[in-house]
């Protein structure tokens, strides 16, 4: 599992340079839900996830959840080292599918074979822990 956290973690930040960061549309190629102990009695938000996981295991999309927003914000560079502007909501980042086929990297790989081989021991979203950097 801590593996596949590590690949977690470089998938975004490979993703982000290829413009294949979305945050809060339904386009893409895996979902990353993000939450945090306080987000657990966030019931908006939990009926958000409710929906988003829905549209994903309709449409055979890959969703992962992790449990540290503050570590993805990292993660894609915006962990607020010292900027003014607005934080971003990282509650779901889609990563997309590229517009081209030159984006191939070994972490998603290694991601999507997590996704499928938890499928078929029946967790349709597998939780991961992002360590703390």
């Amino acid at each position: 599992m801590d593996s596949v956290a590590k690949a977690l973690e470089e998938v975004p930040h490979s993703a982000l340079p290829q413009g294949c960061i979305t945050v809060e549309t339904l386009i893409m190629w895996f979902c990353i839900l993000a939450t945090d102990d306080e987000d657990v009695k966030d019931v908006a938000l939990q009926i958000h996830f409710t929906l988003i996981q829905a549209f994903c295991c309709e449409n055979d999309i890959n969703i992962l959840r992790v449990n540290n927003t503050r570590r993805l914000a990292e993660i894609l560079g915006g962990g607020g080292g010292g900027t003014e502007r607005e934080p971003m909501d990282l509650h779901c980042v889609l990563v997309n599918s590229p517009h081209s086929t030159s984006w191939k990297d070994p972490a998603l790989s290694k991601v999507n074979r997590f996704c499928r081989e938890s499928r078929c021991m029946d967790q349709w979203v597998p939780i991961i822990n992002l360590p703390e950097r």
